[in-house]
């Protein structure tokens, strides 16, 4: 292994082990690589008895003993004798992709089922190319199909998939099917009962791209030591490549490096520069990454930052930091709603973010777009991302935790270069039990094995002292597993009211940082009255105030994330004239209007500030 390096910088080059750094069997490469994108109009079939997928007798065309072995919706000029001739994708509405289907179609709008979508396009793959079909999310389950053949199924709705289709698509026209099922399951992740609306469809971009027959796989490039600068790198090329040539340029730190593959394809460095400026939300700065290997360059945008604990705080660069911060809903706030469909939606809500004052998100409750976490390493914001472990799942079935897993697999291979991501949450307010400790326990080394660069966290609930009401009590077995002690916590809204904040005390018996990841209380925009009357902006208003109070008495708190930026649709939420199907905890409504208890928090950060 040789390095060019600049005589004006100080740099140390080492091999180090890669073992933990990439995931296992995934190409990840397809998510920073362009493409043609797919999205647009789809033409769709709704199709609630799934006659499509199964015949009469319930059994799916798609299946190895079925002789079609493909459904009839998988070409509308099929003539097999499954096909039924009532439904025609030629002939039938469409809807836009990106986007969900609950707020295109009004019919749709509770709609929990199939949809089949339908997309052609013309391709003329090259001798020397490969060739990915790249899904950004489907909601829930995706069956896809390419010219009739099933390229095979993912779950998870919120989470990165992809297909080779090298050899599959048509030179010319090609037919593209992806039956979509969003129906809610026991054994799903999230399961049966949430506090957010199941928006179906294909909700994030889908594209075809094209790579070399050999390419590069995966690469993590991080930040080892605040103090030294050591920047650490791993890079996989395909794997039947052993020691084969790959190039790691950081032009602006003048550094070029020349590295070999091993036996597995890996290649490996460690290097430090002086001139490095780390990233933080004052000076979010990136630099410009290019690897190369036999013809196949890559570009990413990379910052370079450590996060840590120590005691009670928590050390971004080996500085404390106190995390200012917002839940945040992947839900678009005005032009008729419904799911984040392009990061101009996105960047509106962390320019709402911003404006409260904030350095932090946490993205509730389940992965958010690309868009969103790319806008925030550009804009400053630091991120909690977790996956949807949410109330009470089925905690027993393996299946259940495979399926947690994988989309923590996913969501991890997806964004682990990214500096803005500082925390992986495994839960959101799950009941203590054996069965749970067991399967978050499980998810936690998981998690650990894929990054340990990262802080890792759940939102925990608290409870009331059974001989003392007026004491407050986090503790969970899940606290002794995790980096940061959050739980949510309701005081004042929840069966009392905000004069309670003034009453409670706090027993937290862990020697850690303590973050408040949820508080609130509903209003809705333009409700006014006195500040004892639920649903008024004064009541918010008022329940901010005494919390904030609340909080600053509590020992090692090092940051709060209120519950919730913008109100968002909840089935849960149907007081006629009041909430209409929205939860109105935001404090901005959803019309894009900022009520009181706004600048309550926007107040309470700029003195943070000082």
């Amino acid at each position: 292994m040789r390095s060019f390096l600049n005589r004006s910088c100080f740099f140390l080059l080492l091999l180090i082990p890669v073992q933990g750094l990439l995931s296992q069997n995934l190409i990840n490469t397809l998510t920073v690589r362009n493409g043609e994108l797919l999205d647009g109009e789809w033409k769709i079939i709704v199709d609630p008895y799934e006659n499509g997928y199964f015949n009469y007798r319930w059994q799916p065309f798609d299946a190895e003993n079925h002789p079609s072995r493909s459904a009839y919706f998988m070409d509308s000029k099929a003539n097999s004798p499954s096909d039924l001739i009532e439904y025609s994708f030629d002939s039938s509405k469409s809807l836009m992709v990106p986007g969900d289907w609950n707020t295109q179609m009004p019919q749709l709008y509770y709609y929990e089922g199939t949809v089949w979508y339908r997309k052609t396009f013309d391709f003329l793959q090259k001798d020397n190319e490969r060739a990915f079909l790249y899904f950004g999310a489907v909601n829930y389950k995706a069956e896809v199909y390419l010219n009739g053949q099933k390229l095979g199924t993912h779950v998870g709705g919120f989470t990165p998939f992809y297909f080779e289709i090298t050899g599959i698509a048509n030179a010319g026209s090609n037919s593209l099917v992806v039956k979509v099922d969003n129906k809610r399951l026991r054994e799903g992740v999230p399961t049966l009962n949430t506090d957010w609306w199941n928006y179906g469809g294909i909700t994030r971009s889908v594209k075809l791209v094209t790579t070399p027959m050999s390419f590069i796989e995966d690469f993590q490039i991080k930040l080892e030591s605040a103090s030294t600068k050591d920047i650490s790198g791993a890079i996989q090329y395909s794997p039947e490549f052993p020691d084969e040539e790959v190039f790691v340029q950081i032009p602006e730190l003048k550094i070029k490096l020349k590295l070999k593959t091993d036996d597995n394809g890996l290649a490996s460095f460690k290097i430090a520069s002086k001139q490095l400026e780390l990233w933080s939300p004052e000076n979010p700065k990136r630099y410009q990454v290019t690897l190369s290997c036999r013809g196949d360059i890559l570009t990413d945008s990379i910052g370079f930052r450590t996060i840590r604990t120590e005691g009670k705080q928590v050390l971004l660069n080996d500085k404390p930091i106190f995390l200012k911060g917002i839940c945040i809903h992947e839900e678009y706030a005005i032009d008729g709603g419904g799911r984040v469909k392009n990061a101009s939606q996105s960047e509106l809500l962390l320019k709402w973010a911003k404006e409260l004052g904030c350095n932090f998100v946490r993205l509730a409750h389940y992965p958010h777009n690309r868009d969103i976490i790319l806008l925030a390493e550009k804009m400053g914001i630091l991120v909690w991302a977790e996956v949807p472990v949410y109330w009470t799942i089925d905690w027993t079935n393996e299946a259940t935790y495979l399926n947690a897993e994988n989309q923590f697999t996913e969501i991890i291979s997806r964004d682990k270069n990214r500096a803005s991501v500082i925390i992986w949450s495994l839960a959101n307010e799950t009941p203590v039990s054996e069965a749970r400790n067991i399967f978050l326990g499980k998810l936690a080394k998981h998690v650990r094995s894929l990054d340990n660069t990262r802080l890792l966290s759940a939102a925990m609930e608290k409870h009331d002292k059974p001989e003392n009401r007026n004491i407050s009590v986090v503790q969970d077995p899940l606290a002794d597993i995790v980096d940061l002690v959050s739980f949510n916590q309701y005081t004042g809204w929840y069966g009392s009211t905000p004069e309670r904040c003034a009453e409670i005390s706090w027993e937290i018996p862990y020697n850690k940082p303590v973050f408040i990841s949820e508080f609130g209380g509903s209003a809705k925009q333009g409700m006014h009255g006195d500040k004892n009357q639920r649903f008024t902006e004064e009541y918010q208003e008022y329940l901010f105030e005494e919390t904030l109070k609340m909080i600053d008495k509590i020992d090692g708190v090092c940051g709060l994330s209120p519950w919730i930026l913008v109100d968002f649709r909840s089935p849960r939420r149907v007081l006629p004239g009041i909430q209409d199907d929205f939860n109105r905890k935001g404090l901005i409504s959803s019309e894009g209007n900022k009520k009181k208890a706004f600048y309550v928090l926007k107040k309470y950060y700029e003195a943070k500030s000082k």
